[in-house]
């Protein structure tokens, strides 16, 4: 007796005449269609890549600008160093750079320069009293005058030279502009952030071996402290213990250790604490588009530097 899979098997592979026919014909046309690529092929059409990696590298920078503010990733060496501060200032008031003497400076110079109006009377009430201004960085002593704003001021002071027939003392003018009367201050000794190490700073009130060590580390990656201030974005310092720290803190030797945006590359930006990878690379990518740096200004023709971001970096930026 026949199985019954053998007739299913014959329906399948049995196939009629017409059937033969066509596979036969579609065999042939394979065939031919295979030759005549071979005698005819396709032309390649050459695609220029360099507008496409010009227009990526603008991407880039587009990108990052999608940030509510400057992206920030922190870096496993700074996380026990540096305490990243906010650069938004919602205070409104238009800043304009020029040189000046705060000795003789009027209201209207004041404004324009972006102080506040309380920060200007504080300082006309004082000089009416008989108090001088005898070094730029004597503007930081002003109450009220905040960090940011001393920093972006102090390298455009000029102070001409005091007449010989008036003189004041040191003790006076630090009076004038602290809220530490002198017989506190001649208790202490102050330290100087750039050249003191870990057990200077642990004579600080409040500040430990793991603090000292903190600083001391923050003002290497920096390259060296231009402001007493910076000293307060040191990792771990509460604003309290800083405030208390503050009066015993000066700069006296300011020795910076520059890096030179138009020879550094991303890796080396992106190692300063205050210079974010995304930064590094708009620094890098402008430069790639546009050609060398002239002046340090020039970084503000990039759109995701915040100014304030740029007042913080400039000192340590060099052509």
């Amino acid at each position: 007796m026949k199985a019954p899979w053998i007739d299913t098997a014959k329906d399948y592979l049995t196939f009629s005449k017409k059937e033969r026919n066509g596979i036969i014909i579609t065999l042939i046309l394979c065939a031919l269609i295979a030759l005549i690529s071979n005698y005819f092929p396709v032309a390649k059409t050459h695609v220029n890549t360099d507008a496409f990696q010009k227009d990526l590298a603008q991407l880039r920078i587009t990108i990052d600008t999608s940030h509510s503010t400057y992206a920030y990733r922190r870096e496993d060496n700074d996380a026990e160093n540096y305490r990243p501060r906010n650069y938004n200032d919602n205070s409104g008031l238009k800043a304009e750079l020029f040189e000046f003497d705060p000795n003789t400076l009027d209201s209207k110079g004041w404004e324009r320069l972006g102080v506040r109006e309380k920060t200007i009377n504080t300082i006309h009430n004082f000089i009416a009293k008989g108090y001088r201004f005898r070094a730029a960085n004597d503007i930081r002593k002003i109450y009220g005058l905040r960090s940011q704003d001393a920093d972006r001021l102090v390298p455009f002071v000029r102070i001409a030279e005091e007449p010989s027939n008036k003189t004041v003392s040191a003790s006076a003018n630090y009076t004038a502009f602290t809220t530490r009367p002198p017989a506190d201050i001649n208790k202490t000794r102050l330290i100087d952030i750039n050249t003191a190490d870990t057990s200077d700073f642990i004579s600080l009130p409040g500040i430990g071996s793991k603090l000292a060590g903190r600083i001391v580390n923050f003002r290497q990656k920096l390259g060296g402290f231009h402001s007493v201030t910076q000293v307060a974005e040191t990792y771990g310092i509460p604003d309290s213990t800083f405030e208390k720290i503050k009066p015993r803190l000066e700069v006296r030797s300011l020795s910076i250790k520059k890096i030179n945006i138009n020879t550094s590359d991303a890796n080396e930006l992106k190692s300063h604490p205050y210079i974010k990878w995304n930064i590094a690379n708009a620094i890098v990518n402008y430069r790639n588009q546009h050609g060398p740096y002239n002046t340090i200004q020039d970084l503000r023709k990039i759109e995701i530097l915040p100014d304030e971001l740029f007042d913080k970096i400039a000192p340590y930026l060099v052509l």
